[in-house]
């Protein structure tokens, strides 16, 4: 026969059972992993918010918090100060993170130039009369200075044979001033992204070029901090099944998530029912090619001393499975 311990009679036994088994059952039911992710009012998101009311982030055994921000500026000091795991932003902005040390990875293109559907459009004013790239030449583009719009603009016209010289270019980095002086006639010719583009477009301004012309430069990206996928990689590829799910939704029914899209994304009234709800890339990631050509602009332009390699910054999408 076992000897009991001294002392504990089967009352206290059964009482230590239960015990055992209430913090068992406890574990089982942990809070899930939480991820936050910052995000601006663009259609470039609008898969996480899809994922939310569609429960399949649940589905996937994780928590996301979503923190609205009002500027790439506000996005990225969260993203410096620890207080976010994700957001959606370009290649160039997570290369500046990444200069000295890798911090930030791209998992995923959240976003593309496909179809009738770009992301930027390099626009002139109702009454400047230009209608052609050719007739840019020399002509001052409102851009937001060592961005991805700067870079695209860049681009698209060297596409069309402009040289540096002829490229010329006027900081108005506040989004809407740019499109209320462009309508004024107050400049010539601006790059805006959709959809304040197409509303601008809607009031009258002409559309000299867009990235759908030459799509290989443009694209918007999903980047995770290193911190937080080498901590919680499970989670995050939880996370990217979950956004794909949505894109796929997305992709199928657009229209449906209208009401959703005008409530989360920021889209200028005299477009809420005419601007498309864009589709979405499923499961790829920036090229080699897309990352250097990325590389070399920021170099030229000394935002950085030496292009950063490919590999440590962007995720296979091949990995992730």
């Amino acid at each position: 026969m076992k000897k009991s311990l001294p002392g504990v009679t089967p009352r206290i036994c059964a009482l230590l059972i239960l015990l055992l088994l209430g913090i068992t059952g406890h574990a089982a039911h942990a809070a899930p992993p939480t991820l936050r992710i910052a995000l601006l009012p663009i259609p470039d998101v609008l898969p996480v918010f899809v994922a939310q009311e569609k429960g399949y982030f649940a589905d996937a055994g994780i928590r996301v918090e979503t923190l609205s921000v009002g500027s790439a500026l506000e996005r990225d000091q969260l993203m410096q100060a620890g207080r976010i795991d994700a957001m959606v932003n370009e290649m160039a902005g997570t290369a500046s993170f990444n200069r000295n040390t890798v911090r930030m990875k791209i998992v995923a293109v959240a976003r593309a130039p496909k179809g009738a559907s770009p992301l930027f459009r390099i626009l002139s004013s109702p009454t400047s009369g230009i209608t052609t790239p050719d007739q840019l030449k020399g002509v001052p583009i409102a851009v937001s200075k060592n961005t991805v719009i700067e870079y695209l603009t860049d681009r698209l016209l060297q596409e069309k044979g402009f040289s540096k010289r002829e490229i010329v270019k006027k900081s108005v980095p506040v989004l809407p001033e740019r499109m209320q002086l462009l309508l004024s006639g107050q400049i010539k010719a601006a790059t805006l992204p959709d959809p304040l583009a197409f509303a601008a477009m809607k009031a009258g301004a002409h559309v000299v070029l867009d990235d759908t012309h030459a799509p290989f430069y443009s694209a918007s990206v999903l980047s995770f901090s290193a911190e937080t996928l080498a901590a919680n990689e499970p989670a995050v590829k939880a996370f990217i099944s979950a956004w794909m799910k949505a894109a796929a939704d997305l992709n199928a029914d657009p229209e449906s998530f209208r009401p959703l899209m005008l409530k989360k994304i920021r889209v200028p009234k005299n477009v809420h029912q005419s601007f498309s709800i864009p589709p979405f890339p499923i499961d790829t990631v920036p090229t080699r090619a897309q990352w250097e050509d990325t590389m070399a602009w920021m170099v030229d332009k000394g935002l950085l001393k030496a292009p950063l390699s490919y590999e440590p910054s962007v995720v296979p999408s091949g990995t992730r499975e």
